[in-house]
């Protein structure tokens, strides 16, 4: 559809469609539901997949996994088909934020790694779908969610340009810088040599 001229209430509305699709916390919810206790006090705490991983229900990783990589693609694409690219843009950079810090868990919440390969793949899919072989090429080769995480968000900037999307450059340079600060810890734990691999508890 051609773009749309947002206006500052639809800038608002698109923020906030975005942030509350972003912020509903599957882990939490499917690992409770699931009587596998409070995700928040197992492992890392963190909400995402890997830590869900150690609850040693595969299943309910897996799917926490695709559930939040779906709220990121959901809000690109409402944001596309009703308002256009600057709207589908909004929507997916809070997306992000709203799993980052959903209001909902008193703004603690996850690193936002399958929300943002969930954004990347509505947003320009060859570029998402890069994205996810160079996390999973290097979580086969080191065990390593964070580093995964890192490298495919590092790549993504360049995979926007060389498959002609330019127009969401920018995005994923912001996702990218969100992403790394998000990894902070891992990152001081990955130069020391401390970081848990896959599947560790």
């Amino acid at each position: 559809m051609p773009d749309i001229t947002l206006t500052t209430s639809g800038l608002i509305l698109w923020a906030i469609t975005g942030y509350l699709l972003g912020s509903i916390p599957f882990g939490v919810l499917l690992t409770r539901a699931l009587g596998l206790g409070d995700l928040r006090q197992i492992g890392s705490g963190n909400i995402g997949a890997t830590n869900v991983l150690r609850t040693g229900n595969k299943g309910a990783a897996a799917t926490t996994l695709l559930l939040d990589g779906a709220k990121g693609a959901a809000a690109v694409l409402l944001g596309r088909a009703l308002a256009g690219e600057d709207a589908a843009q909004l929507a997916g950079l809070m997306a992000f934020v709203g799993h980052c810090i959903p209001v909902w868990l008193r703004f603690r919440g996850g690193k936002g790694v399958a929300t943002f390969l969930g954004i990347l793949l509505a947003l320009a899919w060859p570029v998402g779908l890069t994205c996810c072989a160079v996390w999973l090429l290097t979580a086969v080769l080191s065990r390593i969610s964070s580093l995964s995480a890192l490298i495919a968000a590092a790549s993504s900037s360049i995979w926007m340009v060389g498959f002609g999307y330019g127009e969401g450059f920018f995005l994923s340079v912001a996702l990218t810088l969100l992403v790394f600060l998000r990894h902070a810890g891992n990152i001081r734990r990955l130069r020391a040599g401390t970081e848990p691999k896959i599947g560790q508890k």
